[in-house]
Order: C-alpha cells, then structure tokens, then sequence
C-alpha cells in the first residue's frame, strides 16, 4: 500500500447468484439501517456479521465504480461487536477484488484521516453516541469525502442484498499503516493548533469510555512518539468499555456532561472536554461547569481558521455553517473578513459543500467541527486543541472567552414524534403568517427569519420525527416563539 490511490481494481466480479430469501432478509435489514448519511442498527436484527460483510463487498464495488479504487481503509470503535463486524466488512472487500487496510481500533477523525493520507475510500465501524445495543458503518470516499444516499450509499444499499455470501475473512490488522495513521494524526493536530507549547492549564477529557480515552495518550500524551504536552490533562473514563458503564457516551444529552462539570470544578480545572463515542464530536465546559454554546465555540473557531487563511494570502475565507447555528457564527464570520455560507444539517453535505466551495471550516449546532486542513473532514479534538490553545493566548477565562459569541438565545433540538413528517412541515410553512413579520425558506425544512430571531422546522432523516430549533435576541422572546411552535406541532402530531 502506498500514500497515494492505487491502480484500478480492474473488473470487479459481479454478486454471485444468491438465494432470494438471503436477498429479501437482506434488503430488509438495509432498509431500516441505510440513512441519508450513515448506516446504523440494533445488532443483531438489523445489523449481523453477514450483513456488514455484505455491505463490505457493496461499498468495495460501489468505491471502485466511482474512483477506481482498489482499496478501502476500515477501522473500528470499541463496541463488543465491532472488532468481528470490522473483520466481516473487511472480508466483503477482499471478496469484491479490493484490498481491505484494516487498522483496528481508532476514532472516527482518524479513519478520515487515514483516507486523506492514503487518499483511499473508508469504513468507520460505529454507531457513534448511539446507546450499547447499536452498531452501524460510517463510509467516506478517498481523501475522506463525503458519502451520502446520492453520492454513493443508494447505490450501496442496492448492492449489498445481492453480495456472495458471507465469508469468514482472514484480515489481519495492518499494524505498519495503523502506527503510521496514529503518528502522522497526533503530529497534525500539533502542528495545527501548537498544542503542545501550551503551558499552565490543567484540563478534565471526558472519554465516556469510547475512543477519546485512547486518543488522550496519543494526542496530548507519549503514546503516538511525540513528548507529553507540557500541561495537565485529568481523564475520566478512559477505559475503552462499548457498554458505557459510567454514561452514554452522548454529549448531546446534558446528563451526560454532568461528571465532566463536577470534576471541573472540584480540581479547579479551566476547561473540560467531554466526547462522543468514537471521538468525532466534542463538548466544552467552561471553568465554572456550565456548558459552552457549540455556536460559540464554531464562531471562535472560525475566526482563527480565517485568520490564517488571510495570511495564506485568501482574500474573503469561506466559512460555512448549517442553518442551525446561531445567528452570531455568522455575523462572526463576516466581521472576521470570511464570507459566510448556510448549509443544510449533515456531514456529508458539508463536506461536498466545503469542496465545491472552497471553505476553509464548517461548523454545526451538533458541535462537528470542520477543517481543510483536515481533508475537510470533522474532528472533535481538533477543535478541542484549537480551544485549548485560544484559552492559552487569552488572559480570559474559559467562560468569558465566548462571551462576544454567544449573542443569542437558543431553545436547543426539540423532537416530536409525528405520523406525517411531510404534512406538518407543509401545513406549518402555510401558517408562516401565525408568527411575527418574517421571510420563509425551506433550505433544510421551513425557516422562518425575522429581523432578531428564526425558527426551524425539519424533519429527521432516519425516524417519524420533526425537530424544532428557535433563537432570538432576548431570553423572553426565544421562549415564546417556541410554545408557540411547540404548541402548533402538538396539535398536528
């Protein structure tokens, strides 16, 4: 295997004659698990060792029709299942042609980022902050581009009913690429954020036993060949456990961010990260234990990320962030000298935007960050060492670092399950007049904009539910358009 994109697979053989009800069971299964950017399931209804290798054996083909490639980079997160489910889809890809790189245990930013340096197309095998009972596969193309049902996963989701039949793959974990992957990651986010220069704080990483605890020793730790990082960092529940025995490893919940808050404040610390599953996302606690707005901390962000980009010599950066975030990402972003772009929610989609346009970062409400420098993919502790080594430069503390961003106020995702997810969006773009003088754009959903405030309606992409986001300039204001749109969805649920 070589850095770069290797030669053409050539002939790919074709699904070999499968018997209908395998492909009836199969096609099942894939239906409840394939969604608009990624592929999860309950294991092992919906997700068993034949249908990740199955879904192996389409991704290899599908990667091969779109790039010629002639091998797809996997790796795995800590789930009791997903060392087996990585070998069966590596096994899928040996069996289509392909040569499968399997690196065995690592976050999702590091598959990312081993497709960018391989420049090969990849398979992350997770659910990310999905409870203990789920698995499910995370797919890029070469230089960790975006996959999505248009861009690839329709196709793979078409396949893979009609794959040969599972086979007992005998891939073994390429320990040289693997050790590669690790040490040019570690050696990246240094060299992108100077973290390791940075002295006299002392921070709390909240693993929730998934794959943060492992990237605390090869990031800000000796694991990966650099020096320990010249401050401290407090672990809490570094121990990789995939049935999250302490919490969900799910930072959107904040009960979840409730022991990274207490330590923080307990030691005296002047920031806590707290990470999802397969360390791809990152919440902030600021030194008081309050929760830092990812709007926020996106805007910060985004004002570095432009910065450098005008010194580069980029006259007016891209910067883009879903539709979602605050308001003030993109006032932030056009103060700072960047134009701002709104996108739809969704990582692929960003990323395929971030290409197209050129962007230099992408940020959303969920707190995925996104970098060019990072092959445009997201990555929880990159962003992580950026706030850590903006906090390092100010005399400000953690809660006070945010503060000229953090202009609004927001209502958080709110859900409701729906039996028409389409009909209430339409009949709520036809009652736009109920609320205040506003402007109507369906870019991701129905929006209503008015002149200090908007409210999102949209629909989830994998479940019967709407989700409701509101912001606005005052505290009072926030909370009345959202009973106000609470209590229109209520009516029609």
């Amino acid at each position: 295997m070589s850095e770069a994109a290797g030669d053409s697979a050539g002939a790919v053989p074709g699904p070999a004659d499968a018997d209908p009800p395998l492909i009836r069971s199969r096609a099942t299964a894939l239906d409840a698990a394939v969604g608009a950017y990624d592929i999860r399931g309950r294991i092992p209804d919906q997700l068993d060792a034949d249908i990740v290798c199955s879904l192996g054996w389409a991704t290899a083909v599908t990667m091969s029709e779109l790039h010629t490639s002639a091998e797809v980079v996997v790796g795995h997160d800590m789930r009791p299942s997903s060392p087996g489910f990585a070998r069966a889809f590596a096994a899928g890809v040996e069996a289509s042609g392909s040569r499968p790189i399997l690196l065995g245990l690592c976050s999702t930013d590091q598959l990312y980022f081993a497709s960018g340096i391989f420049d090969v197309p990849g398979a992350m095998i997770t659910a990310s902050h999905n409870p203990a009972g789920y698995n499910g596969i995370k797919i890029c193309g070469p230089r960790a581009a975006g996959v999505s049902l248009a861009s690839g996963l329709g196709r793979i989701r078409e396949l893979a009913p009609t794959a040969p039949a599972s086979v007992a793959g005998d891939v073994e974990v390429d320990e040289s690429a693997a050790a590669r992957m690790r040490q040019r990651y570690a050696a990246r986010i240094r060299e992108l954020t100077r973290v390791g220069e940075v002295t006299g704080l002392r921070i709390v990483l909240d693993a929730g036993n998934g794959m943060a605890g492992r990237l605390l020793g090869e990031v800000f730790g000796t694991d990966a060949g650099a020096a320990s990082v010249p401050f401290d960092v407090i672990g809490l529940f570094t121990e990789l456990d995939g049935t999250f025995p302490n919490h969900e490893a799910n930072p959107l919940k904040p009960e979840n961010l409730v022991d990274a808050a207490r330590k923080v404040v307990e030691t005296g610390a002047d920031l806590g990260l707290v990470f999802d599953g397969d360390a791809d996302r990152c919440f902030f606690i600021d030194e008081t234990g309050a929760t830092m707005s990812a709007s926020a901390v996106g805007a910060l962000v985004a004002e570095r990320e432009i910065a450098r980009a005008r010194v580069a010599g980029v006259a007016e950066p891209t910067v883009i962030h879903n539709l979602i975030t605050s308001r003030s990402v993109a006032e932030t972003i056009t103060a700072a000298g960047g134009r701002a772009l709104r996108s739809k929610v969704g990582h692929s989609g960003i990323k395929t935007l971030m290409r197209e346009t050129g962007a230099v970062f992408a940020c959303e409400h969920s707190a995925h960050f996104y970098f060019d420098e990072f092959f445009g993919a997201d990555s929880g502790m990159l962003a992580a060492c950026h706030l850590i080594a903006a906090l390092a430069e100010s005399d400000a503390p953690a809660s006070r670092l945010v503060d000229s961003y953090d202009r609004f106020f927001q209502s958080g995702e709110i859900n409701f399950t729906v039996a028409d997810p389409d009909a209430v969006l339409a009949d709520f773009a036809a009652h736009a007049e109920d609320f205040p003088p506003n402007t109507v754009d369906d870019l991701d959903g129905i929006g209503l904009q008015g002149e200090d405030w908007w409210v999102n309606l949209r629909k989830s992409n994998t479940e019967p539910l709407v989700r409701l986001n509101v912001e606005a300039a005052s505290e009072a204001h926030m909370r009345a358009l959202t009973r106000r749109a609470e209590d229109f969805v209520v009516a029609r649920a």
